[in-house]
C-alpha cells in the first residue's frame, strides 16, 4: 500500500516532469569533457529585462545584483552512467566543497564531476542521496578555491508572490538567471522512488532541462528551494537521466529548504536519510480531514488499529485540514516517535496512539 505521505500530488494531477537528465535534440548542445563543440555563453543577466521584479518592500537585491551575488556558487554537474551523460546543476553549501543537487541527476553515476562558474572542472564523490526527497550531497576537493556557500532560507516563511530566481544550466547554457515569483504553496510532488515530497515550492521563473539541483533563491539570495520538476501538460516522464525531457511551462516545483536541510545533515552524518512512515494511502476527506483509503499490512497504522476509511481529524491536537496537512506534519517527525491522532469513524469519533516506522525505500517496499 501507498504510504502516509503519499497524498493528493502535483505528480499525479498534473504530471511533473524531473528537469535533470541529457538533453535531447535542440538548438545548443552540451559540451562533452574534452569536446570541441562550443557552447554558447548567456549574457551575465539573461532575465535583466524583469530585474524590477526580484524585489521586496525590505530593500531586496536587484535581478542584477542578485545574479553578481549567487552565480559563482552555482556549479554544472556531470553525470556519467552505463546510459550516457547526464547534466544538472548544483550549488555549494559550504566551504569544504559540499554540493547540493538533485538525487535523479546523479542516479546512477559511475562517475561525476563539477564544472565551476568560473571555469575549470573538479571530480566529484557522492557524499549520499536520498530518493525520497530527491536531495543528493557531493564533495570536491575544494583545495585553492574560494568558496562561498549558499545560505538555506527558512521555507516556512515564504509567502505566495514573493520574488524568485533560479540559476543553472538549462540545455547546457551554463550561469544562466530566470527570475518570478513563488506562485503556489505547500504542494506535493512525486519524488523518484514513488513517496511524495511535501511544501514543494511552485514559481512561474523558467526552469528546463539542466536546471534540476539548482538554487530557487529568494529576493536576499538565499536558498528557498531546489528545483526539481515542471508540468509538463502530458504524462510523467519520470526521474532517469535520459528521460528529464520536460521544458518551461510557467509552472515549476522546488524541494523546499527546510526539507533539504533536514536531508542534508543526515547525508553529511551518516550517507543516507531516514523518513517517518504510517503505513497508509490517504486523500482528502469530504469536508476536512485526512480519508485513509488503504493501510500497510504489519505497519504502524495497521498495528494501532487504523483502517481503511478512517478520516484523521487532528494530530497531537492540531487540527488537519486535508492530505497534504498530513503530510508535511508525517513529514516533520523521525521514526519511533509517538502521535495521538483524533480519527472519525462510522459517525463516531475515537483516539489512536501511532508510534512512526522508518519508511522503506521505494513505495514497491511499503
Amino acid at each position: 500500500m501507498t504510504p502516509s505521505n503519499l497524498s493528493r500530488s502535483v505528480a499525479a494531477v498534473l504530471a511533473g516532469a524531473a528537469l535533470g537528465g541529457a538533453v535531447g535534440g535542440g538548438a545548443v548542445a552540451l559540451l562533452s569533457d574534452g569536446g570541441t563543440t562550443t557552447v554558447v555563453r548567456p549574457a551575465p543577466v539573461a532575465d535583466a529585462t524583469r530585474a524590477q521584479v526580484v524585489r521586496t518592500s525590505a530593500g531586496g537585491l536587484t535581478a542584477t545584483q542578485l545574479y553578481r551575488q549567487a552565480s559563482p556558487s552555482v556549479v554544472q554537474i556531470a553525470a556519467t552512467s552505463s546510459s550516457g551523460r547526464a547534466t544538472g546543476s548544483g550549488f555549494f553549501i559550504a566551504g569544504n566543497g559540499e554540493i547540493v543537487t538533485n538525487a535523479h541527476v546523479v542516479d546512477g553515476a559511475t562517475s561525476l564531476s563539477v564544472k565551476l562558474a568560473g571555469g575549470g572542472q573538479r571530480a566529484a564523490t557522492l557524499v549520499g542521496k536520498d530518493d525520497s526527497s530527491d536531495i543528493a550531497l557531493l564533495k570536491i576537493d575544494p583545495s585553492g578555491l574560494t568558496i562561498t556557500p549558499l545560505t538555506l532560507a527558512d521555507s516556512s516563511k515564504a509567502q505566495v508572490g514573493d520574488p524568485t530566481a533560479a540559476i543553472g544550466n538549462p540545455f547546457g547554457l551554463e550561469d544562466t538567471l530566470t527570475t518570478g515569483v513563488v506562485s503556489a504553496l505547500h504542494r506535493t510532488i512525486q519524488a523518484p522512488n514513488g513517496f511524495s515530497i511535501s511544501n514543494a515550492v511552485q514559481t512561474d521563473a523558467a526552469l528546463n532541462p539542466g536546471n534540476s539541483g539548482g538554487p530557487l533563491l529568494d529576493s536576499q539570495g538565499r536558498v528557498i528551494g531546489v528545483n526539481s520538476q515542471v508540468f509538463t501538460g502530458g504524462q510523467n516522464n519520470g526521474f532517469g537521466p535520459s528521460q528529464g525531457s520536460g521544458g518551461n511551462t510557467g509552472l515549476g516545483f522546488a524541494v523546499p529548504s527546510n526539507t533539504v536541510r533536514r536531508v542534508v545533515d543526515q547525508l553529511r552524518s551518516t550517507g543516507k536519510a531516514v523518513h517517518a512512515w504510517l503505513g497508509v494511502q490517504i486523500g482528502d476527506a469530504s469536508g476536512r480531514g485526512a480519508a485513509i483509503g488503504g493501510v500497510t499490512t504489519g505497519g504502524p497504522a495497521a498495528r494501532a488499529g487504523l483502517r481503511s476509511g478512517d478520516v484523521v481529524l487532528a494530530v497531537d491536537g492540531h487540527s488537519v485540514a486535508d492530505s497534504d496537512a498530513l503530510s508535511a506534519t508525517l513529514d516533520a517527525r523521525r521514526p519511533g516517535d509517538h502521535l495521538t491522532l483524533k480519527v472519525r469513524r462510522a459517525g463516531s469519533t475515537r483516539t489512536v496512539t501511532v508510534t512512526l516506522g522508518t519508511r522503506p525505500s521505494s513505495l514497491a517496499g511499503g
